[in-house]
């Protein structure tokens, strides 16, 4: 015959019982990245690679979000087996990367626009005028590579103006960004002509990319090469030809 004993459950099992079932009913946090997602979703607004998304984003969750950014990282490390908790190079690189990507070479996307303060044109200016080479440092959406190259600017200003230097700050924050070079024009362009409506634009992006020489082909040469011209540089074949005479003076012709 079999003998059941019953065992009086202690009052420590029971509070311990207790309190995983009232774990189990709290909702879990989500993460910070997922919230932020959400938001962005509830907008309607796109969150594509090239995309800025910081007007969703407040400076206390860039913090989290480098933090889980971290996390995951190492998780990468770990399944490229490399022994972090050892090895003094890498101790510390999902944290490095993290704060790189996030404020770095990807700010476009987690940062506001830097200030733009556009002026009059009180001079009723009417004649080309050029910036550049202006450096371009990016990465390729595909394979997450660096896109450096320069770019050159021309402007036929209509009733409002902005400082030279502030070009440079536009360029630098759309390119901080995933892309492929033929958007990342467009996106320059684009938000050039929304912050001072010019008579004319153009654009030029002149850009060497590692996906091709670090990886794939291994071509060390190939330099790819976008346009953009907009109002009068498109209409006026003359201004748009002054424009490429200019900036080949400052080096866009060079190899």
């Amino acid at each position: 015959m079999t003998i059941s004993i019953s065992r009086p459950v202690s009052p420590t099992s029971e509070n311990d019982s207790k309190n995983a079932k009232v774990l189990e009913s709290l909702p879990t946090r989500k993460a910070i990245s997922q919230i932020i997602r959400d938001r962005v979703i509830a907008a309607g607004d796109p969150f594509f690679a090239n995309d800025s998304i910081a007007h969703h984003i407040s400076e206390i969750e860039r913090e989290e979000l480098k933090k889980e950014l971290e996390g995951k990282l190492q998780g990468v490390f770990d399944s490229l087996i490399i022994d972090t908790a050892n090895d003094h190079n890498t101790k510390e690189t999902a944290r490095r990367v993290a704060k790189m990507y996030v404020d770095e070479v990807f700010k476009g996307r987690y940062h506001p626009m830097p200030k733009v303060t556009d002026f009059p044109n009180a001079k009723e200016l009417d004649e080309i005028y050029t910036l550049g080479p202006i450096t371009v440092r990016s990465a390729c959406s595909h394979h997450f590579v660096p896109i450096v190259g320069q770019a050159w600017i021309g402007i036929v200003p209509s009733d409002r103006v902005i400082g030279i230097s502030k070009f440079n700050r536009i360029v630098d924050w759309v390119m901080s960004r995933p892309h492929i070079q033929e958007e990342a024009a467009i996106m320059v362009a684009d938000t050039i002509e929304n912050l001072i409506k010019p008579k004319g634009l153009a654009f030029v992006i002149k850009a060497q990319h590692m996906c091709m020489t670090w990886r794939g082909v291994k071509e060390p040469e190939t330099k790819m090469v976008n346009s953009i011209v907009r109002g009068s540089f498109r209409s006026d074949p003359s201004m748009k030809k002054e424009f490429f005479d200019l900036i080949r003076a400052h080096g866009f012709g060079d190899s």
